[in-house]
């Protein structure tokens, strides 16, 4: 899974899982408009990422010169590159850090 921090928007996240034939399997917008969201995902499940990024780029919402369709193509693109240098990259490492678990003695 890719997790991408979109920039101008209401969603706060953007998860992002994509095949090894550039397919794209599931999305997860975090925040923003709940059922537009959840439809958009639905719609781009199977759809090639590419194909999905020419669509959906430069879409903007309302007077802001971006939208969550123009932050999910962004998404898919740094997924895109990030598994073709490496699959185990990284991005949000603090999402994946185990937190620190500390014992308290009341003795």
């Amino acid at each position: 899974m890719f997790i991408y921090t979109p920039h101008g928007v209401c969603s706060n996240e953007i998860h992002v899982n994509i095949d090894d034939k550039n397919k794209i399997e599931n999305i997860q917008v975090i925040g923003g408009c709940p059922g537009s969201l959840i439809a958009l995902s639905e719609l781009c499940k199977g759809q090639d990422a590419t194909a999905i990024i020419h669509k959906l780029r430069g879409i903007s919402c309302g007077k802001r010169e971006t939208s969550c369709p123009d932050q999910l193509s962004y998404a898919l693109e740094a997924a895109l590159q990030t598994d073709k240098a490496d699959k185990t990259v990284n991005l949000a490492p603090e999402i994946s850090k185990p937190k620190q678990m500390f014992a308290i003695s009341t003795k």
